[in-house]
């Protein structure tokens, strides 16, 4: 099975200008704020979030983070999402590189196969610098959903 990044995205959503001081701030407000499947809840995938994170920062570089949870809290194929989250201002995860990270793509999914098929698939649209110049320019979903079909 392909996994499909636009579909992905289309169901966890794009969110402009989270006004946050934390990863942890970050992962509240938008567990409350995408739709979650029945039986899930924001507090769950929020501790969820917040526990990989305080085992090891998700700050991948380039202003970028890939949060997730380290055990799936996503039990049906069909409720996997990607939320992206454009920070309001930049975040110090303490990435690799040392940049603040402004970009998140919250991965949801239902077993570590699917979450590493979904981490190559945005570890080569990341490689893309006509990918990053759109992420940098918070293009809108319309646009950047376009750009992951061309380019993924």
């Amino acid at each position: 099975m392909s996994v499909n990044v636009v579909e992905l995205v289309k169901k966890g959503g794009i969110f402009i200008n989270v006004d946050a001081s934390s990863p942890e701030e970050v992962y509240k407000i938008v567990s409350e704020k995408m739709q979650l499947p029945e039986g899930v809840s924001s507090e769950t995938v929020c501790e969820a979030l917040c526990a990989r994170e305080r085992i090891m920062s998700t700050a991948v570089g380039n202003s970028i983070a890939l949060p997730h949870a380290r055990t799936p809290v996503i039990k049906d194929e069909v409720d996997q999402r990607i939320c992206i989250v454009y920070l309001n201002k930049p975040i110090d995860m303490h990435a690799p590189d040392g940049i603040p990270v402004k970009t998140m793509f919250i991965i949801l999914t239902q077993n570590s196969q699917t979450h590493l098929q979904v981490l190559s698939k945005l570890v080569g649209l990341f490689q893309k610098a006509q990918f990053k110049k759109l992420l940098d320019e918070r293009v809108s979903e319309a646009e950047l959903l376009k750009a992951i079909e061309e380019m993924a």
